[in-house]
């Protein structure tokens, strides 16, 4: 090279010039790639990259007047654009494509049964709520996605989260009990398990039934649910507004009845509370027939068009009935607009969105729920509807601890009454792949030197009771009625669109029971029901009596694994069991406040809220708390808890509290905290509980807010609203 080259200036701009040349190449790389990806994208609303509004908007934009009326029912497919939708399904416990109610259409699908929903309440367990909606949900995506089978859909009709305010209700087995605080917690809980834990997407959407003051069955299609603000917020909408907030459900379904005089389909609460106050911004839809109802039983409309626009403003997004003509009309009256049903037709959209309908199938995780054997028939399934059932079962009455039986001791057993041999599905209810009945349970339990007898026939019952050791006697309701719609058989019995006349056991099961203990005192009743019953001569009489709800695959052995004590029971009730009609309001009274649920009942009832036994022993102590809760701030509970007998159990802890010198009207004492422990024999756990001062506050009809008063508050810890074992006073302060 000459002398003098300067390299730095030669090197300098090729260094620049190399860099720029790939500089541009990689943006002309991405470019490309760019145009590719979009590319693939036909329209906006296709592509995921897009922010969810404007996508939405897009699609509403291509869709014709006939396409979005179509959208409003429940499956809003559209296939000129692509647009895949998905319909409903049942599933309050287990996913519902079965024979009873048709759901599963000409060919059922069998799935995992759970304990229907008031006996998986009873566990007292949100954990396990969780689990058994998130084995649900798996089932639901597989039924719906895989080449066998394709049928279904992913918005799934579950949790209720109507109250059970009176055991007459003929959907009290929907329900999970009649405590607002005890419910909200078994929502929230299925609601995650259903919809999934993926920050993106869900596995399927839960939709909340039904909205609002909806328990009672006679005349629901014209009643009229009156109540007061402070009721609405503090215990009927309670469940619905943190099943919207803490559980992130974007579905619900309104109800038949009026609220207030107004049908709950055109009710101006659905936008005015559920969206503008608590964020509801997804599927309302009306409950089935919910709309012509509006002419034919309210008798509030005079045209179907009137009824459409009706619905329409109110916010329903979601038609369960033939309501095509009616919009269409309204449409042409002018009653509502276009914009209108595109305002309503977004919150569809969001739903379809979050279970990635609008999206390739490789960037939703749960798409890949398809293959393989059928989920309800693997061993985790099975093995949790077990233990799910087992956790179920409450103890009634144990006297002199005549139970457990013991499984290895020589002797005879008779099994008998009505609900010996059977698994009954309820309404609601899938069909399960297997079932277990109580007698299968039982004999597959004992051993070889335990004779088991068994019949249905009541003359035969007595005779074997006269021989047996120890006679197990079956009886309760037929959760599906059998006899078809609105029709079941006798006073005690209920179901959808009937209740119950009667909360004491049918005379026949009653005389059977007389009749047995008259020959043989060493009785078992397995109750198996649907609702709570006044059984008071059974309570003062037979030595033991177990709980236990309908539908379950495995009722049989989670039974008998308690019956013969290789599982401790802990299941507590989550009703009030009256000792006749005569402690409860008349049935159309939705003022609790006159007497109803534990929170106002004015006598001892039969069974106490929060009420179930144990094959062992507890003891509570050394309660501990601040002296003070501030007024934004939480309280920490403290209690030992001791296992004080023989044998590994559980224990329900449950916290209640009472406010002492409140200026308004409050309930005697009301449920605030819970927790499920297990504890083996001679072990001690601290349980700790967590109250909020915004779980003492009381609507304030004045101020349209919660408020939260400075004032005493009795915190009450024990195993039952009426078994009390520490108090202590705390001052809530500003």
């Amino acid at each position: 090279m000459p002398n003098g080259f300067d390299h730095t200036n030669f090197i300098m701009p090729f260094t620049q010039l190399l860099k720029s040349i790939i500089k541009h190449t990689c943006c002309l790389l991405m470019l490309l790639i760019s145009q590719h990806v979009y590319a693939q994208y036909k329209y906006p609303f296709q592509n995921p990259e897009v922010a969810v509004e404007v996508r939405i908007t897009n699609l509403l934009s291509l869709l014709n007047t006939d396409e979005k009326i179509n959208c409003l029912g429940t499956n809003p497919t559209v296939e000129r654009l692509g647009i895949k939708g998905t319909g409903h399904v049942e599933g309050l416990h287990g996913l519902s494509m079965g024979t009873i109610g048709n759901w599963g259409g000409n060919t059922p699908i069998p799935t995992t049964i759970f304990p229907q929903s008031i006996g998986m309440a009873e566990t007292w367990s949100p954990d396990l709520l969780q689990q058994a909606a998130a084995i649900e949900a798996n089932e639901t995506r597989y039924v719906f996605q895989s080449a066998k089978y394709h049928k279904g859909g992913l918005v799934v009709r579950a949790p209720n989260a109507d109250l059970g305010r009176d055991p007459r209700w003929g959907r009290t087995e929907e329900c999970y009990g009649e405590d607002a605080v005890f419910n909200a917690a078994m929502v929230v809980s299925y609601i995650k398990g259903l919809q999934g834990n993926n920050p993106k997407y869900w596995e399927t959407a839960a939709l909340m039934k039904h909205f609002l003051a909806n328990s009672n069955e006679d005349s629901r299609d014209s009643s009229n649910s009156v109540l007061d603000d402070r009721l609405f917020n503090e215990y009927y909408g309670y469940t619905f507004r943190r099943g919207i907030l803490l559980g992130g459900s974007k579905a619900y379904m309104a109800s038949y009845n009026k609220v207030n005089g107004i049908p709950q389909a055109v009710n101006p609460m659905l936008k005015k509370i559920t969206v503008d106050r608590w964020g509801e911004d997804g599927i309302i839809c009306t409950d089935g027939g919910a709309y012509t109802m509006l002419l034919t039983a309210h008798h509030y409309y005079k045209t179907p068009a009137e009824a459409a626009a009706g619905c329409i403003k109110a916010g329903i997004n979601q038609f369960l009935d033939k309501y095509k003509e009616g919009v269409k009309a309204a449409l042409d009256q002018k009653l509502i607009t276009e914009a209108e049903i595109d305002h309503n037709l977004r919150g569809v959209f969001r739903v379809m969105i979050k279970l990635g309908q609008l999206d390739p199938p490789e960037m939703v995780p749960y798409a890949s729920i398809k293959d393989g054997p059928e989920p309800w028939l693997s061993s985790e399934h099975q093995k949790f509807a077990r233990l799910i059932t087992q956790k179920s079962i409450v103890l009634l009455k144990n006297q002199n601890n005549f139970l457990p039986l013991d499984k290895n001791k020589a002797g005879t057993v008779a099994i008998v009454g009505p609900r010996s041999a059977e698994v009954l599905q309820d309404w609601y209810s899938g069909t399960p792949a297997y079932s277990v009945s109580p007698l299968e349970g039982i004999k597959s339990k004992v051993s070889a030197n335990v004779k088991v007898m068994h019949t249905t026939n009541d003359a035969i019952a007595v005779s074997m009771a006269k021989a047996a050791d120890v006679v197990i006697v079956c009886v309760g309701n037929n959760p599906s009625g059998n006899l078809g719609w609105k029709k079941v058989d006798g006073s005690t019995e209920g179901r959808e669109a009937v209740d119950r006349k009667s909360i004491s056991l049918d005379s026949l099961q009653e005389d059977l029971i007389k009749q047995l203990y008259a020959v043989n005192p060493h009785i078992v009743m397995v109750l198996v029901s649907s609702f709570p019953y006044a059984i008071n001569w059974e309570q003062e009489n037979l030595p033991a009596i177990l709980h236990i709800t309908h539908c379950s695959q495995e009722l049989g052995n989670a039974l008998a694994d308690v019956l013969y004590g290789d599982v401790s029971p802990a299941g507590r009730l989550v009703q009030t069991w009256p000792k006749s009609l005569d402690q409860l309001p008349p049935m159309m009274d939705y003022d609790i406040r006159h007497g109803r649920t534990y929170m106002y009942l004015k006598n001892a009832p039969l069974y106490p809220f929060g009420y179930g036994l144990s094959y062992t022993t507890f003891k509570y102590g050394n309660l501990q708390a601040a002296a003070k809760l501030n007024a934004n701030d939480s309280l920490s509970v403290s209690i030992d808890v001791t296992n004080t007998g023989t044998r590994t159990g559980d224990e329900v802890v449950q916290l209640y509290v009472k406010h002492l010198k409140s200026k308004v009207e409050r309930p005697i004492k009301e449920l605030k905290a819970f927790k499920r422990i297990s504890l083996e024999a001679g072990e001690k756990k601290t349980v700790q509980l967590k109250i909020a001062a915004a779980d003492l506050a009381y609507w304030d009809t004045k101020k349209n807010k919660f408020v939260i008063e400075t004032e005493p508050v009795e915190l009450m810890v024990g195993s039952s609203s009426a078994d009390i074992k520490e108090t202590k006073i705390i001052g809530v302060k500003n």
